[in-house]
């Protein structure tokens, strides 16, 4: 029976764990050549918005392939649809309907950047944002990190104090909202931006050496949160997709830069191809792209673990 998941199904699993196993996983079969993501794919309907397809999976015994699709339409209601078939059989393992899991897989990418990038005794947490991205990805730091002091600053003085008492409760780690965004990250060994600015958050200046910097909102040329002069001054830049950096609208904000050049492929960096630190004070650089198909791989360990265990879907909820 194909099973059909809504957000509050996601509650009843150890999701960013599985997370943060599907997207190790789909790093290692992108570095053997056998993942397959090609570049999302945005259709546009005129006066209305437009709805944007990701495709992908893995070849090979025991695969899966699937897609996501998410649309930008007026309303007040928005969902994502994730569906993953078995390749070898042929069969429509389940469908995953609202917008958590595809939040939770990005912020498994950044986990699986900062698990591989940062420094190992990493526990301090400079957070710029307070959005659901920002969530997701303190807590993937905090899954593959032990955190000892988080600081969290965005524009909004009341959300940022209602998200650090929120996070702190989820995550049961000491968060505490600061003034600026030099507060929160002077210091941190680990850098987060994840916020809707189109001019950069923090300064090159203000970041300690050793330090790693996870980014996640929009990246090209004239919108970006992080600066160019932040991506120069690392020792090593990273993207969990070069092909989503070149598939942009508009260009790449590194595009024509030195710093372009010698961006990495995370996937490499998660099979030893290359090595995620340098030295200690060597400063890293993710620029998340959100690899297209990862949420099937995603999607393929939530819905075998709800097989796995019995459990009986809740289902999606009615507009």
């Amino acid at each position: 029976m194909t099973i059909v998941l809504g957000d509050a199904d996601l509650d009843r699993v150890p999701v960013m764990r599985l997370a943060l196993e599907a997207i190790e996983a789909a790093m290692v079969a992108r570095a053997g050549g056998s993942l397959i993501a090609p570049a999302r794919h945005t259709v546009g309907f005129p006066g209305h918005g437009d709805m944007t397809f990701t495709i992908g999976g893995s070849i090979g015994s025991g695969g899966v392939a699937g897609f996501r699709v998410y649309e930008r339409f007026a309303g007040p209601v928005h969902r994502q649809l994730i569906a993953v078939w078995a390749t070898d059989s042929a069969r429509l393992e389940g469908l995953v309907v609202g917008e958590r899991l595809g939040n939770i897989r990005t912020g498994a990418i950044g986990g699986v950047a900062i698990r591989h990038m940062s420094a190992p005794d990493a526990s301090i947490v400079g957070l710029v944002g307070t959005g659901t991205q920002a969530r997701t990805q303190l807590a993937a730091a905090a899954a593959v990190r032990t955190l000892e002091d988080v600081r969290v600053f965005s524009r909004d003085a009341a959300k940022c104090a209602r998200f650090a008492r929120e996070m702190t409760h989820e995550l049961d780690l000491p968060i505490r909202a600061v003034a600026s965004a030099r507060a929160a990250v002077d210091g941190a060994d680990i850098v987060l931006c994840a916020t809707i600015s189109t001019t950069p958050v923090i300064e090159l200046a203000w970041l300690k050496p050793g330090v790693h910097i996870n980014t996640v909102a929009s990246k090209t040329v004239g919108v970006h949160e992080v600066g160019v002069d932040i991506a120069e001054g690392a020792d090593l830049i990273a993207t969990d997709s070069p092909e989503q950096t070149r598939a942009y609208g508009k260009p790449f904000f590194l595009a024509g830069t030195a710093a372009n050049d010698r961006m990495a492929d995370l996937a490499a960096i998660v099979t030893g191809k290359l090595p995620g630190r340098q030295s200690g004070t060597a400063m890293s650089l993710f620029c998340s792209q959100g690899l297209a198909g990862t949420e099937v791989f995603v999607a393929a360990r939530v819905l075998a673990a709800f097989r796995s265990a019995g459990l009986a879907p809740i289902g999606v909820d009615a507009d």
